[in-house]
This record gives C-alpha cells, structure tokens and sequence, in this order.
C-alpha cells in the first residue's frame, strides 16, 4: 500500500501541492494518450497565473520576533568629546511580510483534433490561485469564454479550501472533493461528482467530437501512480494536522485511525 487514504490525501494541499498538481497532469495525459484514437493527441499547456501572497494554501505564518533593545553612542560636539550620551532608539517588536504576487505555473491537459488542430476538451485541474480572490474571478472570465465555444471542460476540484464553481439549479453537497463535466453539447447542463473524503475518486467520461465515443479517466489510478511515482507518503508530514479548512471531530479522528493502520502495517 503506497497511501494512506482510500482516495485523496489531504495533506497534499500543502505544500506538495504544485509539486502533485504538476505529477497529476502528466500522469492522466498519459492515460488519455493511451486511450485515444489516432485522430487525437493531449498536450500538456502550461500558463502562469498570479498569486498573492496571503491567498495561498501554504501561507507563511507571521511569528513574533522580539528584539534586544539597542544603544547608540553619539558624540556630542559641543561638549567635551570624552563624554557620550547615549541615545535609545524605537525597536519594532513585531515582523510580519508584505505580499508580493507571485507566478504560479498551471498545467492544464487539452485533448486536440490533429487534422484540423482544433481544441476538443479542456481537463483543468483546479488549483488555490484559481480559487481565491482576484484569481478566483480571472478563471471565471476564461471559463465564460471557454463555455461559449464547442470545447468540452472537465474540471478536478480536488481542494477543499477556495471557493467552488457557481452552479445553478441547486446546492452542492457539502463534500471536500467535486469532479464537474460541461460537454458543449449539453450546456448548460453539467454533470457533478461529488467526493466524500472516505472515498476512492471516481472513473469519468472525457468526450470527444461526436460521434466518436467517450474515453475514460481513472482518477483513483492516476492518484496511486503519482504516490508511486514520487511517494508522497515519504515526503508528507503526517505528524501534524492536515491544512485548513478545519474538519468536523469524526473525520479528523478517521484521518487519524487510517494514518495508525497505514504506519502500523509499514513496520
């Protein structure tokens, strides 16, 4: 056993995240490169978005810092030079950090039509610049634009913390994980996948151009590729408490039971 979760781990959303956000990317275009017709092919498009410091999911969290206080001898010159006076100055007793935005590489998945080199589906993995503050609103945009065209859009909430896509219609369940699916065919209507924490990660459709038949993607599979592949599970601090938001009292004790099994059974 490579994890210590059924299905996503959530202390990837520290920071390994772009590290995994990255890894993921990679592994589930080479699951869909495996399954394409040969009229396809999925490219890797990397773009940079801005994120502010203050928005991330692995904040530096200001410390105290407490200073000794500082004497500045000074020589009076209108006085005899053997006699110093003594100046005190002002000391800060607190250093907290300005934010300064910082360029954050996304890996977003597109499947492409060869002949006519148009994009056929978009799979984005969602990730905290694009969920929080201005960020949040700059994917809005470019998802509005993406939904006016003939492009399918297949998006992998695997965050907890941010906000979540505005749907209507009704209310998302409250769960930690969403998978949704917009085929430009069906719009508006999208398809949901709501993931419990307790759960493996669903197999979904990734459509084509009609009549061309869906392929799948295994999520649970690309997720133990990727602890396989870098293991997380070497690299991760289970010691501690997984990252914000807080979880309820009974997943924070079964987060602690299955890392118990998962240590116990490594020894």
């Amino acid at each position: 056993m490579q994890q210590p979760f059924p299905g996503m781990d959530p202390y990837l959303e520290g920071e390994m995240w772009q590290e995994f956000h990255t890894t993921l990317a990679n592994q589930i275009r080479s699951s869909l490169l495996q399954q394409l017709p040969s009229k396809y092919t999925a490219l890797l498009n990397k773009r940079y978005v801005i994120e502010q410091a203050g928005l991330s999911l692995f904040d530096i969290v200001p410390k105290q810092i407490f200073y000794p206080d500082i004497n500045v001898s000074e020589l009076n010159n209108d006085r005899d030079t053997s006699i110093v006076k003594a100046k005190k100055i002002a000391t800060p007793s607190i250093t907290l950090f300005s934010p300064i935005p910082e360029k954050v590489p996304v890996l977003r998945v597109e499947i492409r039509d060869i002949a006519k080199r148009r994009l056929v589906t978009v799979v984005e993995i969602l990730s905290p610049a694009n969920k929080q503050g201005k960020g949040y609103w700059d994917y809005m945009e470019k998802r509005g634009v993406l939904m006016q065209t003939n492009t399918h859009l297949l998006e992998l909430d695997l965050l907890r913390l941010g906000k979540r896509l505005p749907l209507l219609g009704g209310k998302l369940p409250d769960v930690p994980y969403f998978v949704f699916l917009s085929r430009f065919t069906h719009r508006p209507a999208t398809s949901v996948w709501p993931i419990e924490l307790r759960e493996t990660l669903p197999s979904v459709p990734v459509p084509l151009l009609p009549p061309d038949p869906d392929i799948i993607l295994d999520l649970q599979t690309a997720l133990e590729d990727c602890f396989k592949l870098v293991g997380y599970q070497r690299l991760l601090d289970y010691s501690i408490e997984p990252p914000p938001p807080l979880f309820s009292e009974s997943d924070l004790e079964w987060i602690k039971s299955k890392l118990a099994d998962f240590f116990t059974s490594k020894k």
